[in-house]
């Protein structure tokens, strides 16, 4: 869906806040096409995301509802936002050796399943390593890392980010760590994809380690950077079964698909402002 506009908002959970907004949509000549909410009675908090469009004419235009909106949102104690969903989020992809989520979210994007604007292209190797990827005219930046050139290379990639407009930078597969200070940075709009079974096996070779546990399940998980090391809240995630028969290459075969396509539905969902952040947790409204 491209059509209208698209709210996302939370707040402390009371009576009122379904019949306000809905109110103040209808004042501004506004139609609802999708609602979504969810209470979390534990934390006393409410999610909700409405996409509309506008319905009558000689209704007030977008920048007029959203500053509107504001006041009424102030009024309620709303954290929110709102945009339109035929303008497509600028994003920067982050990628080192291993390219096959690199590939796979230009090849969404290409076909308008993603519905982005790629920014940049950001590796810690040559481009020569990534001689098969068509960029076509996507800029690629090599940025190379060592521990002594740590800090210099991500203010590098915080400017790229400034320079322009990036709104979600997406680690593809990306095999470094950040620093806390680019981690709070880019809190909320920095994604990784990442091995389920993680933490049980950090380090090198994760899936010969999985392989010699004998494990029955292995995955993916995607989650909004923070700077605790893949600990931060999780967007999207899944799994498929392996047996004795498959070795550690056909681990690492199945693991690219899972990881692929777990990390693009979760850009997906971000992109389309389905998620919103509870704390360390997350509620992702499905489409």
């Amino acid at each position: 869906m491209t059509e209208g506009h698209v709210l996302r908002l939370s707040c402390e959970d009371r009576p009122g806040i379904v019949a306000a907004v809905s109110g103040f949509l209808l004042e501004c000549g506004r139609n609802i096409l999708d609602a979504q909410q969810f209470s979390d009675v534990a934390a006393n908090r409410f999610f909700m995301r409405v996409v509309f469009n506008e319905a009558l004419p000689g209704a007030p235009g977008s920048e007029e509802v959203t500053a509107r909106f504001a006041k009424t949102a102030e009024r309620l104690g709303l954290s929110w936002s709102m945009r339109s969903l035929a303008t497509p989020q600028r994003v920067m992809i982050l990628a080192s050796k291993a390219d096959h989520c690199l590939v796979d979210l230009l090849y969404r994007q290409r076909i308008g399943e993603l519905a982005m604007n790629v920014t940049a292209v950001v590796s810690n190797h040559p481009r020569e390593t990534h001689a098969a990827v068509a960029l076509g005219a996507i800029p690629f930046h090599y940025l190379p890392s060592t521990p002594a050139t740590k800090l210099v290379q991500e203010e590098q990639i915080l400017r790229l980010v400034e320079e322009t407009g990036t709104e979600l930078v997406v680690l593809a597969r990306y095999m470094q760590v950040l620093s806390d200070g680019m981690a709070r940075a880019l809190e909320g709009r920095c994604i990784n994809i990442h091995h389920s079974f993680l933490p049980g096996f950090k380090g090198a070779k994760p899936y010969h380690q999985a392989h010699a546990r004998g494990v029955k399940v292995i995955g993916a998980t995607a989650h909004y950077v923070t700077g605790d090391l893949d600990e931060g809240p999780i967007i999207e995630q899944d799994v498929e079964r392996v047996s004795h028969r498959d070795g550690p290459e056909d681990l690492i075969r199945k693991g690219r698909d899972i990881e692929r396509r777990v990390l693009a539905r979760a850009v997906r969902y971000h992109i389309a402002n389905r998620v919103i952040l509870n704390e360390r947790n997350t509620v992702v409204f499905p489409d």
